[in-house]
């Protein structure tokens, strides 16, 4: 295929896409339509009408990421009966429809900047959501997620197949340094960008991996996914615990913060395979998650010990 073929395909998609939004049975009166940028799996728009303005969102089910809309929809309508996330105007399938909240979204040095306030964040939602949530209680584990990811990229030939087995002998270390946590529900995909500020309050989006896990996941991913020194990742953990942790606590969280890091390089090279969202380089992404996690198994391994890969 050539490059004004994929060229070629993505204006067609685009142009489907938005005659697609000017048939939803939802807007008031004549609509403006505005590429939303930033995403890396879905497409999003900006909608404005006559009343008000709204993000309109695509996305089908990735079986090889384990994503569910159905069960998406399901957490971000119960996100915003609990207070966490925008308000669900309109869903069918394959299309959400949210509240536009014009905020600011996070970079990772306002998540760095605003630690105290994201780490208090965290908390209300792990502590909150399950009370909001229905249908049949999904797991997010990702040392799971790593093996499975692992199947997915031998089936499929990824370019990384050789580098596999090393990848398992890590995840296995480092689910074995892990601590006994309550079950709580998480976000699980804590990126900075999936983080907003409105100027009075923050907001959490993008709940496609969402489900019940240990805390753990979403404070290793908000701390490694923004680059936190030590310090600050010491502090982030203070605020949420509402204590300093114990050492098996802190080499459990080095730890996560390793398999975060590496679970983020296994998306991406699956990603590789069977995405093709407007922009995306997951090959670079790859590379700078991989560049990541050798930073953070460098630290890991000189506080704790070596490590398998």
């Amino acid at each position: 295929m050539s490059v004004t073929d994929v060229a070629t395909g993505e204006v067609g998609k685009a142009s489907a896409n938005r005659d697609r939004i000017r048939h939803l049975p939802c807007w008031k009166g004549p609509i403006e339509i505005a590429l939303l940028k930033g995403g890396i799996s879905n497409e999003s728009y900006v909608v404005t009408d006559a009343v008000d303005r709204h993000v309109v969102r695509f996305g089908q089910d990735y079986p090889f990421h384990h994503v569910s809309r159905k069960r998406e929809l399901m957490v971000a309508q119960s996100a915003h009966a609990a207070g966490f996330g925008p308000e669900v105007r309109y869903a069918e399938p394959g299309v959400m429809v949210t509240a536009f909240l014009g905020a600011k979204t996070y970079g990772a040095e306002d998540v760095v900047a605003n630690a105290e306030a994201v780490a208090r964040l965290l908390k209300r939602f792990h502590e909150t959501m399950a009370r909001y949530v229905s249908g049949s209680a999904y797991l997010f584990w990702p040392f799971h997620v790593v093996r499975d990811y692992a199947r997915t990229l031998a089936a499929g030939g990824s370019r990384m197949v050789l580098q596999l087995p090393g990848y398992l002998d890590l995840a296995e270390t480092l689910e074995q340094a892990q601590v006994p946590l309550p079950i709580v529900f998480g976000h699980n995909d804590l990126l900075p960008a999936n983080i907003l500020d409105d100027g009075e309050r923050l907001w959490l989006i993008d709940f496609e991996y969402a489900g019940y896990s240990t805390a753990m996941f979403d404070l290793a991913g908000a701390t490694s996914n923004s680059g936190f020194s030590d310090d600050a990742s010491l502090e982030f953990l203070a605020h949420y615990l509402g204590r300093t942790p114990d050492p098996d606590f802190l080499k459990a969280f080095a730890a996560m913060q390793c398999a975060s890091l590496l679970r983020e390089a296994m998306w991406s090279m699956v990603s590789e395979l069977h995405l093709n969202a407007p922009g995306a380089d997951y090959v670079t992404y790859t590379a700078e998650n991989l560049l990541r996690l050798q930073v953070a198994l460098d630290r890991y391994r000189s506080l704790y010990g070596k490590t398998s890969a």
